[in-house]
């Protein structure tokens, strides 16, 4: 009996002096197309939630807890998009999701989310994502509808009511053609053409000429690249001379560069990260965006892209929902984002309520024309 008394105490100095169990990492799943089509949209989400992590961990956490992040690539592809969500939820055991990246491909996995309880913050555009609310998902770029109304009122001023577009017949641009059908009739505009072209199209003349022959006052396209960057140079080719709007799907250099000396002259609606050296005095943004930037660029020798700054504000918002509830449980989590208010991102001020599961309005943009290759904001 002695000496098990005497091992006894052995093991349980033992134990004592053995160091304490580190604590179990919160565990946020992500599904990106960093490879593929999209992956100009896609890896710089990628980079920027390693970032944040390597940033989150570094100050000890979330909760007291290492966040570790699980992101697997769909390829911009939707069949392997809906796998990679099934693994998260169910394999992985994620306590919420960011992304996907592309619209076609969120709207393809959204409701699953419902059943499995489990928010989603997604980093894609379309208005379909959160209208009619879904409960359990969210999204951090703006609105097309956001972005049309600053296109549209920047035609009103410039005294333009003729308009023809042309949208890319995936989800982004079928969703953004839904709203430009929509509002420009209805604020006083003529739509004078409606025009298609695909996704993996490569020449886009005949759609333009036809617009040319309209002779309408202003073009507004809605796609990602590379389909408007070929817009782009056909309109140059076509030398027709109408203004050409862009959506906010083409925000980044990665157009400029495709679209060449073509792009000169274009205009359309972007977050302040585009030009985050022209952000006025005094705007809530300007700090955070300038950090995000600057830490980007050291880290990957580039600076980042809009795009990046959606993955950016998905990750910060989960993290602000978990340390506003103090919980890590799904429930909670979903609760505390649907209750944020006046949260200062990369992309705009958030402030989410139970109709608004995107948080944004037209002020997150300012208009701008690509001049000498580069950005410049409109006053």
């Amino acid at each position: 009996m002695r000496l098990f008394a005497v091992l006894a105490a052995v093991c349980l100095m033992t134990l004592s002096l053995a160091p304490a169990r580190a604590a179990e990492p919160v565990k946020i799943g992500a599904v990106l197309s960093v490879t593929g089509p999209a992956s100009f949209l896609g890896e710089p989400e990628k980079n920027t939630l390693l970032l944040l992590q390597d940033r989150i961990n570094a100050a000890g956490g979330i909760l007291g807890r290492p966040l570790e992040l699980v992101v697997y690539d769909d390829e911009t592809d939707v069949n392997k998009c809906v796998l990679a969500v099934d693994k998260l939820l169910k394999k992985d055991r994620v306590v919420a999701v960011i992304g996907p990246t592309v619209s076609g491909n969120t709207l393809a996995v959204m409701n699953k989310f419902p059943a499995a309880k489990v928010p989603m913050v997604s980093c894609a555009a379309a208005e379909k994502i959160v209208q009619p609310v879904n409960p359990w998902v969210f999204k951090t770029p703006q609105s097309d509808r956001q972005a049309v109304a600053r296109i549209l009122d920047h035609l009103r001023q410039a005294g333009l009511s003729r308009v023809a577009i042309l949208t890319v017949s995936d989800g982004y641009g079928q969703a953004g053609r839904a709203v430009l059908a929509e509002t420009l009739p209805a604020g006083g505009f003529t739509l004078v053409a409606d025009e298609i072209y695909g996704p993996k199209d490569t020449d886009m003349t005949p759609q333009l000429t036809k617009i040319k022959g309209l002779n309408p006052d202003a073009i507004i396209c809605w796609g990602t690249n590379p389909g408007p960057a070929v817009i782009a140079r056909n309109r140059v080719q076509l030398a027709v001379q109408t203004p050409l709007y862009m959506s906010h799907g083409v925000a980044s250099g990665k157009f400029i560069e495709l679209a060449g000396e073509a792009a000169e002259g274009l205009l359309l609606p972007a977050g302040r990260m585009i030009a985050v050296e022209q952000i006025e005095d005094g705007n809530p943004q300007k700090d955070v965006l300038a950090a995000y930037v600057a830490d980007y660029a050291a880290r990957f020798g580039t600076p980042p892209s809009t795009f990046g700054g959606y993955a950016y504000d998905a990750l910060a918002l989960i993290k602000a929902a978990i340390e506003a509830s103090g919980s890590t449980e799904p429930q909670a989590i979903r609760d505390a984002l649907e209750a944020t208010t006046g949260f200062v991102g990369a992309t705009g001020v958030f402030n989410f309520t139970p109709e608004d599961h995107n948080g944004l309005d037209p002020s997150s943009f300012v208009m701008v024309a690509i001049e000498n290759g580069g950005w410049k904001v409109l006053r």
